[in-house]
């Protein structure tokens, strides 16, 4: 096997096993990380929506937000960890990092792919706010396939950006 495959394995393998050690047993339990991500997503996506002209449940409370929802939706969208993009964010930078290439691009690539993908993640979410509002009973099939197949397909789209032009470029 190439030597290259085979860092690329086990620093990946590595990169995810220390990732979800991390998170399971520490930052899940020990921090409000995924809160205080929760609620910043959830107060700029209220802010883009209202921005357009939406009427939202107003929602007081002194503690996290999770919950969004267009006034007169018939719920609100309940936002948890597994979709705050957390998870994402990781397995993106170990793919990076695992990848051959300069640690001087890595720098810079890491981080703007992160902004990249929880842009794409507030879209996600403002989006669903709205399918909510418009097409309640299309909710479920945008969450689970539609939104699903766009974020995973833009992430794998940022990795191949990165192994084709931006790791061994000049």
């Amino acid at each position: 096997m190439d030597k290259s495959l085979l860092r690329f394995i086990g620093v990946g393998l590595v990169g995810y096993i220390v990732w979800y050690s991390l998170y399971q047993y520490w930052l899940k339990d020990h921090t409000l990380l995924d809160e205080y991500l929760i609620h910043g997503m959830v107060l700029t996506c209220e802010w883009v929506l209202r921005g357009v002209g939406f009427a939202l449940y107003e929602v007081s409370s002194a503690d996290f937000r999770w919950q969004i929802g267009i006034a007169n939706s018939e719920v609100m969208l309940q936002i948890g960890a597994p979709c705050d993009g957390l998870v994402l964010f990781a397995l993106f930078s170990i793919f990076v990092v695992a990848f051959p290439g300069k640690w001087i691009r890595k720098l810079w690539y890491i981080p703007c792919g992160i902004v990249a993908i929880h842009t794409a993640n507030l879209l996600r979410v403002i989006s669903l706010t709205m399918i909510n509002f418009y097409r309640p009973g299309a909710m479920a099939f945008n969450h689970d396939y539609t939104w699903t197949v766009l974020i995973y397909g833009f992430i794998f789209w940022l990795w191949f950006l990165w192994a084709d032009k931006l790791s061994h470029a000049k």
